[in-house]
């Protein structure tokens, strides 16, 4: 009775997900009369604007994902090495970005960094993107503290960095060559779930004026009515690709791992 319930369950959650996708599939298909075509994902991939807010949106991403490890990967390492005491309080701070909406946060970048402020960031396109990367940033560090962290479990750091630090190794070689290398599945869970985060968010891109891929899609399904339901199959097909690469890199690493 218990697995019926459970697979009932399963089922439910399965059609509560995969029914409206098919849907939008299905309708993103009809754009021409009478035909299933796939016209509206040729007219959305033909459109400059989906290329440059694309790319423009895959450069962010990159960059925050840069910005995001070599933040969170020596502050795990040093936390749970040195700073035990201080685990709860960073896992506090990290979690902050899930509590505090995205629109508040934007807001207070434009009312500290405007044009009149003593740091003009928003008067350059440069500055604005420099401050488009510390929210997405923002936005990220609650899943990609958490992959390092829970790939800095499965590893002894105290024995690797003595036996480092035994062989004249410094801080910063311990970090990239030994740490790193050992929670890269980790960290690269972290880095496929903020490349997903970026290629979606609005609320930031919106109010600071980029051009990324979040205000495109929602400016193309204001004005049309195939193309945004191609544009989201699109959207969903790139998220659910990064989850699947996850799982890929896990098992390639743990076939590594296994002795001959």
């Amino acid at each position: 009775m218990k697995r019926f319930w459970a697979w009932g369950a399963l089922i439910i959650g399965l059609l509560y997900f995969i029914l409206p996708l098919i849907g939008m599939t299905n309708f993103s298909l009809k754009m021409r009369r009478g035909v299933y075509s796939f016209d509206a994902y040729a007219k959305v991939l033909a459109d400059t604007r989906f290329q440059e807010t694309f790319t423009y949106s895959v450069t962010l991403a990159l960059l925050t994902i840069l910005v995001g490890v070599f933040l969170v990967v020596p502050t795990a390492y040093w936390v749970r090495l040195k700073l035990p005491f201080l685990r709860p309080y960073v896992e506090f701070v990290t979690l902050l970005p899930l509590v505090i909406p995205a629109i508040v946060v934007v807001f207070g970048y434009i009312r500290l960094y405007n044009t009149s402020s003593w740091l003009p960031l928003t008067g350059t396109a440069l500055g604005t993107d420099v401050l488009l990367v510390a929210g997405y940033t923002m936005l990220a560090l609650p899943y990609m503290y958490r992959a390092v962290d829970t790939g800095l479990r499965t590893i002894d750091v105290t024995t690797l960095t003595e036996a480092a630090q035994s062989l004249g190794a410094g801080w910063f070689t311990i970090i990239t060559r030994i740490i790193l290398p050992n929670v890269l599945v980790a960290v690269l869970s972290g880095a496929f779930l903020t490349f997903a985060i970026v290629i979606g968010e609005f609320t930031m891109a919106a109010l600071l004026n980029r051009p990324a891929f979040g205000p495109y899609m929602q400016v193309l399904g204001a004005n049309r009515a195939y193309e945004p339901a191609a544009l989201a199959v699109i959207a969903f097909a790139i998220t659910w690709g990064c989850l699947g690469l996850i799982q890929l890199v896990s098992r390639f690493q743990k076939s590594a791992q296994r002795p001959v």
